[in-house]
């Protein structure tokens, strides 16, 4: 597959401004891990090769055991995540999603009982984020690995 344009040479102020919600997101009061397992999520829902790739190597450099990663895609039946995560999971395939009923309250409650509102905002603004990368991976073909220095 090749890529049908460049994003960071064409438009640099855009994605600048993108790098500017990254920078948020990293010091926000949610956990580095939880916003990980939350991109690598929304972007296997969004089927963004680039940013599972991008998001599953940036999990593990950050300590998350394969045995998570590999069950992040079926969370709701693995035993490997806590009732916090799974509740940020589920937000984020509701607001991933988005169908005619939004988030759900019982979703959202969920999410609520496990998170402040600093947190829940920082989650919010983690899926909203994630959602606008994965779009623009998807529509410019960005190529999964091309990222990385380890790619030959």
């Amino acid at each position: 597959m090749n890529p049908r344009l460049n994003l960071t040479e064409l438009e640099p102020t855009a994605y600048q401004a993108m790098l500017g919600l990254e920078q948020y997101l990293a010091s926000s009061p949610l956990p580095a891990s939880l916003r990980e397992l939350v991109k690598l999520r929304a972007s296997q829902l969004n089927g963004c090769a680039f940013c599972v790739d991008l998001h599953s190597h940036q999990a593990k450099n950050s300590g998350e055991p394969d045995e998570r990663l590999f069950s992040v895609v079926s969370w709701r039946e693995s035993p490997f995540f806590s009732e916090a995560e799974r509740s940020a999971l589920a937000l984020t395939d509701a607001a991933t999603r988005l169908g005619a009923e939004g988030v759900s309250d019982d979703v959202w409650n969920e999410a609520a009982a496990h998170y402040d509102d600093r947190q829940l905002a920082a989650l919010v603004m983690t899926v909203a984020t994630i959602n606008a990368w994965n779009r623009i991976g998807v529509s410019t073909r960005m190529v999964a690995g091309s990222q990385r220095a380890d790619r030959a």
